[in-house]
């Protein structure tokens, strides 16, 4: 893993979208179908390269600190990519786990100007507490109509959660926190006509570690 520079972890907390309140787990059991992030690199900010066994400990970090505070009944993985820690927080809390697809990229070859609700959410959310999960967060355009999608849908409570906060949006829980641009262990290689070769979207970030 190198990284050039990473800011410190933040915890504040946005308003809640809820219905109804919920009590905490912990107080009852004491190439491009990964739509890139910025790929760009401020070399005043730096690369963040993220090795699997890291990414898993924040995923388990992220799980925890749900638990401390909310007792979601379904976890949401916001596909692609977020399906990824969406899946661990899920197994480690013992809750059902489903995705849906919210994408600028996502079976298109080109870039969608803001982000689509491509799939309905899961009609289990209904009259349920929802954690929906992402790999990383900037604008929050992403997470905003993903959380709009379960509220229509019928959810009782919605809180979010990401791997790395990276902009101005605060979801209510986040592992870590950092301003640099990232490389996620499955953006660094992509396969290329059979093989697995460095991924050209992010060929600067790799020439500026």
């Amino acid at each position: 893993m190198a990284m050039s520079k990473m800011s410190s972890c933040r915890s504040e907390l946005p308003p809640r979208y809820c219905n109804r309140a919920s009590t905490p787990i912990l107080a009852r059991v004491g190439y491009n179908s990964m739509s890139p992030r910025r790929t760009t690199v401020e070399h005043s900010k730096g690369v963040f390269e993220v090795e699997w066994p890291l990414f898993g400990e924040l995923s388990r970090a992220l799980a925890l600190k749900v638990a401390r505070e909310y007792d979601p009944e379904v976890v949401v993985g916001i596909a692609t990519a977020g399906v990824v820690p969406g899946a661990v927080v899920a197994a480690i809390l013992g809750r059902e786990f489903h995705s849906m697809v919210v994408s600028r990229r996502f079976g298109t070859e080109t870039v969608r100007e803001s982000p689509a609700v491509l799939s309905a959410a899961p009609l289990s959310v209904r009259g349920r507490r929802v954690l929906i999960v992402d790999e990383t967060c900037d604008t929050g355009d992403t997470i905003r109509l993903a959380v709009a999608a379960m509220v229509n849908a019928g959810a009782s409570e919605v809180r979010t959660a990401v791997a790395f906060q990276t902009g101005s949006y605060a979801p209510d829980f986040h592992a870590l926190a950092t301003d640099s641009t990232i490389i996620l262990p499955w953006d660094r290689e992509v396969l290329i006509e059979g093989e697995l070769l460095p991924n050209p979207l992010y060929a600067d970030a790799l020439k500026a570690r």
